[in-house]
Formats: C-alpha cells, structure tokens, sequence
C-alpha cells in the first residue's frame, strides 16, 4: 500500500488527490491546507467581491467531508507542514489550531503550495486599508473592508489578471477607481498595441489609468475611534475607518480608501529549498517532465514549479490554473507508477475587461524579439460572425510565425465576441504542430449566427502565406513615422472615412475603386506605403500597383492597428 502525502489544496493538489483515489482504493492519501478551505474556486474570488457570483457558497467546490465521503481522502485543513526530512521521509506537521506539531511519514510526497503575491517593501504599505487577493480569507477581508470604511475610491496596484479584475469588480459595485501600472502597459503577456484596445476602454468606463507609473509610498489616516457597525466584531474592525494618502514616482499624490496589491506572484518554495530540493533560475522548484523534482519521491505541481515553454523548450514561471490542473493529474499517476510527461505550458489566457476579452496564447513579440528568433507578423480585424447577421463584433488578431517555415509562434485576440473561440483553435493549431500554411485548410463552422465562410483565422492565415510567398510585402504600424523622402503614404479609403475616424499625417487619398484610372498620379521612382481601414483594401491596391510596375508596401492591418497602437 502506497501513502501519499499532497502539502496544499485547490487546483494540483486537490487533483492529484481526486486522481490518485481513482487510480488507487489501497493508497492511503493526505492532503494538507493551512487555511480552512482545500478546494475553493480562486479564479472566482474579484467575481464575488462584484456581485457577478452572488453566493459565496459557490466558491467552495470541495469540503474536508466531501473529499472524504467521494475519495476517502484524509484533509486536515488548518494544518501546516514545517519541514521535510527527506532522508527519513517523513514531514513535521503544525496543527495551527492546537499549535501542536507531529511527524507523519511518506513514500510518495507531492507539493503544491502555489504562489504568493509580491508585496514590495514600500513605506507605510502594512496597513488595514491595503489587501493582496490569493484565497478566500483574503476575499472576506476586502469584502470586510468594503463594508466597514464604505469606500468612495479605491486604487489598484498592478494590471495582470486579478488587477483587472479588481478594477472592474470595483467599476460595478460603484466605487471610483484609479489603476496604476509601472509597465507601459496593462495585460503583459499580449502585445502593446493589442492592448491600445483595452486601454481605451478601460478609459472610456471612467477609470483612471496610470500607466508606468509607480507606488512609492502610502500614509495610513485614521478617522476617529468609532463603534462597531455590528456588536461583537473583534477590535480590529473597529480601527478599518480611514483613508490612504498615496505617493506616486510621478511627484503625484492620490487619496482613497481602499488599496489592492496586484503587482504579481512568486512561487511558494520555502519547504522545497529547507527540504535541500533543487530550485531553478527563475526560482521555482525545479521538476523533470514527470513532475518529479531533484528527490525522486518528491513531485511538484503547479505555480510554485517551473514549466518547459511549448514554443522555445525554456523553463517559464505560468502561474495559471489549466497547466497546474493537468500536472496535478498527471503526477498522481506516477507516483503511482505511471510514466507520463508534461508535454510544455503555451500559457494560454483571456481576461474579461468590461465588454471586451483579451486572450493569447504562445510566445508574444517582445518574447520573441528578446530571445533573438526570427519571426513575422500579420494583424487582420475581421467580423466575430458574418457582418451582414445582427450582432457582429470586430475581431482583432494578432499572429506571429516564423518566416521560413510557417511554424505558429503566438497569437492575440481582442474583441466582445468571438476571442476564446479563436484563440483556443490557435492554441490546438499550435499543439497540434501545424504551420501558418495548413491554417488556410481549417475548415471551421460557418453559419450567419457564429462565423464567417472565411473564418478570422483563415483570412491570418492567407495574409501570412502571402508575405512568405512574396505576393505581399510588408510594412508594419512602428514603421510608419519613419518614412523617408524616397517613399510617399497612400490611402486608399473613401474620403468619408477619413473624415470620420482620421488619418495618417502626410497621405494622399486615392480610393481604392479610382486607383486603375488614377495611377498616373503616382510616381514610380519612389515606394508607394499604402494603407487603408484594416489591410484588406491596401492588399488589392498593392497587387493592382506591384502589377503595373510600382514598388510598394501594404500596412498590415492597416490604420486600427496603427491608431491603436498609438493611443
């Protein structure tokens, strides 16, 4: 008989536990959570504290009883592990409620402490105003906040996931926000100029956004001692009422009544480095693809473990719950003697921003750009469903691949509507092996309601084809102030587009429908850029142009992706 013994709950561990029951009815399997929840949804904690889940019952996926009853697993809940004697394999257990500790022995050890927030050293920064959000105590203490000190404004300090969520949790229960980013940028894992989307619509909900800028320093101002709201909360609850004087590394100063943390997490390896366990240079737990560390009866999933990239084959920090899920699984089985491999994290992601959703998945071109790799581009904006049938959203795509071999780096969407669906489809495409060429044959569903006969990802593809086979050349939107006197701008959109949404300094505007009959208004001594609203008309004027002679240019996704990009 097997004894498992998994150190954390939620995503790995309360998988490799529900796994390894399945596998096995002679294991004897413990799990331990220092907190008081094994298995609760974190993902789901901002949609609480905004009133989307209204239950907070609905949270909790799993009790200590009901792993027990289904999986006749033994959870103690309030119990922390302290250390790891791997030599005697055995773990010195805390009873956090008892304060007693006991010694319990192992043959299999699985570690799944995850992450925790970074809480940067700034002045004045522990205070009863200020929160980070892992789990659910934290939840009720926001929540808690909420209630006492009834905030006008909050600021959120980080724009990842969860500061995003925040802002917006914030946004729909009425509280003025300011999100403050030292990035240029909020959302890192996607490019910038996919992100100028989110940004104006982060703007246009009335939040103020601040970006590359940072906290340096929070003054907590009490208001007087004031009497419980409800009698009978503890002395803690009664010092909430105040406010937070906030300095910024811009020589600005912010007022407000509720601070969240959200810069990021690092990975939770303090048992791993006392148990003597190898730690990687990017400081999580080093695991092989069995999700085995350095100690071969020691696993290790989750965000506390360094992932192998799909795309680059390097090790990556991916705190997400899908890898964490899946490695939780996967090591179950092989300490129950299964042989099984991690197979590489794509860090696939979306975010819900207000109306719109903003996902990725694969290597992004700062990654790209910073690793060295060769690579090209195409950006397409195209209807989430045929734009003839109500209710069509524009789609805006980003795709990157390597130029010779066709081979998907990464890809981006941004819309309200559609985004999941075609970034799921790039990330099985990428799984898959497959090139941007064989792209061009997916053969996706098409109805008026859901797509298009030629799906956004189809019309990626066949851009993409064209700059690798040379019947387009490429310009792209960071090129295009730095054009020089042997070169003039075209636009090739009708006046009234101009007019109503603004063009490029410099051009001159020949529609495309005029162009045959007004070419010899160009010169052909210098390269013609052309342009138009999202590339698909500069793409017909190109070959109308290279045809007759001209050398020429098409901006890749045209001026949205250029406008964008600039805001």
């Amino acid at each position: 008989m097997v004894k498992i013994l998994i150190i954390g709950g939620v995503a790995g561990g309360a998988s490799a536990a529900a796994r390894a029951r399945r596998l096995s009815e002679d294991a004897e399997i413990i799990m331990f959570e220092r907190g008081e929840f094994v298995s609760f949804a974190n993902c789901g904690l901002p949609y609480h504290i905004g009133g989307d889940i209204k239950e907070r019952s609905k949270l909790l996926l799993q009790t200590p009883e009901s792993f027990l009853a289904r999986f006749n697993v033994d959870v103690r809940v309030k119990h922390e592990v302290i250390a790891i004697n791997s030599a005697a394999k055995t773990v010195t257990v805390k009873n956090l409620q008892t304060g007693t500790e006991y010694n319990e022995s192992y043959d299999k050890l699985l570690l799944s402490p995850g992450a925790s927030p970074i809480v940067p050293p700034i002045e004045g920064i522990d205070n009863p105003l200020t929160h980070s959000l892992r789990n659910i105590p934290d939840m009720d203490r926001i929540l808690n906040t909420i209630k006492m000190n009834k905030p006008e404004h909050a600021t959120v300090v980080g724009g990842g996931f969860i500061g995003l969520e925040m802002m917006e949790a914030f946004h729909q229960i009425g509280i003025k926000t300011t999100l403050i980013e030292m990035a240029d940028q909020v959302m890192t894992p996607v490019d910038r100029e996919m992100v100028g989307f989110a940004h104006a619509e982060i703007r246009q909900q009335g939040i103020d956004l601040k970006l590359g800028v940072a906290l340096q320093a929070v003054e907590f101002m009490p208001t007087e001692h004031v009497a419980s709201i409800e009698s009978g909360e503890n002395e803690a609850h009664q010092h909430l009422q105040g406010q937070l004087n906030l300095t910024l590394n811009n020589g600005e100063t912010l007022t407000t009544d509720l601070l969240i943390m959200a810069i990021g997490v690092r990975p939770e390896i303090t048992l791993a480095k006392q148990a003597g366990l190898q730690i990687g240079d990017l400081g999580g737990i080093y695991t092989q693809p069995n999700m085995q560390t350095s100690d071969p009866d020691i696993y290790a999933v989750g965000d506390a473990v360094e992932d192998q990239d799909f795309v680059t084959g390097k090790q990556t920090l991916v705190p997400l719950a899908g890898p964490a899920n899946r490695q939780g699984r996967m090591a179950a089985g092989n300490m129950l003697g299964r042989n099984e491999t991690y197979k590489g994290t794509q860090g696939t992601a979306i975010c819900k921003i207000f109306d719109l959703a903003v996902a990725s998945t694969g290597q992004n071109e700062k990654q790209l750009k910073r690793d060295g790799v060769d690579y090209q581009k195409v950006y397409v904006h195209a209807a989430s469903h045929a734009s003839y049938y109500p209710g069509a959203e524009i789609v805006s795509f980003k795709m990157l691949f390597c130029p010779k071999t066709g081979k998907i780096y990464g890809a981006q969407a941004v819309g309200k509507d559609g985004i999941d669906k075609r970034i799921d489809v790039m990330a099985v495409a990428q799984r898959a092996g497959m090139t941007v060429e064989q792209l061009q044959d997916l053969e996706l569903t098409y109805a008026p309601p859901y797509g298009s006969a030629k799906d956004v990802i189809n019309q990626a593809a066949f851009v993409a084809n064209n700059l690798i086979k040379g019947d387009s050349t490429a310009i792209h939107f960071d090129e295009i102030d730095q054009l020089t006197a042997d070169q003039l701008l075209l636009d090739v959109r009708n006046p009234g587009e101009l007019e109503a949404g603004g063009s490029i300094a410099g051009a001159i505007n020949i529609p495309v429908d005029q162009l045959r009959q007004r070419m010899n208004e160009l010169p052909k001594d210098k390269e013609i850029i052309i342009y138009c609203q999202v590339g698909l008309r500069g793409n017909v004027a190109y070959r109308q142009l290279v045809n007759n002679g001209f050398k020429a240019r098409n901006l890749i996704g045209g001026y949205r992706t250029y406008k964008f990009a600039k805001a």
